[in-house]
């Protein structure tokens, strides 16, 4: 009896994901992350893009660790407040991510040379711009 009781439990947590699923099929992962450029620095930050984040990207996608990423600049803001820029990241499932960060890191040190430097282009890019969020999301296929 306390079997067919845990069955039941375990059934009716699931059912809300179990009945969703009959409408899509799970998709690829993304990385999402909403910046806000600090005025006068839009240059400054997408040329910091190009030199740093696109060749450490690139490899990254060489290596497979990651499929594509994007980048979106924001062509209306609601206020001041608002985010100019977006960086995605496509990973192929949610397992991808596991040891992403050791494998990132010797990917970081072949492109920077180091934690240290990857520490100084964080600081730079500190006076840049400002984070406003960072979600993973899960793209998914509607049947």
């Amino acid at each position: 009896m306390k079997h067919i009781c845990r069955l039941a439990a375990l059934l009716l947590l699931l059912a809300p994901t179990l009945l969703a699923q009959e409408h899509y099929t799970e998709g690829p992962v993304w990385r999402v992350t909403l910046v806000r450029v600090k005025p006068g620095q839009m240059d400054a930050y997408l040329s910091s893009l190009q030199q740093s984040s696109k060749p450490l990207l690139d490899e990254q996608k060489k290596q497979g660790m990651i499929m594509d990423y994007k980048i979106f600049l924001k062509a209306t803001k609601n206020s001041p407040e608002d985010w100019d820029v977006s960086l995605a990241i496509e990973y192929k499932n949610h397992a991808a991510l596991d040891g992403l960060a050791a494998k990132g890191e010797a990917v970081r040190d072949k492109i920077l040379g180091g934690k240290q430097q990857g520490q100084q282009l964080t600081e730079k890019r500190l006076e840049m711009r400002e984070t406003i969020s960072s979600d993973l999301i899960e793209e998914i296929y509607l049947k």
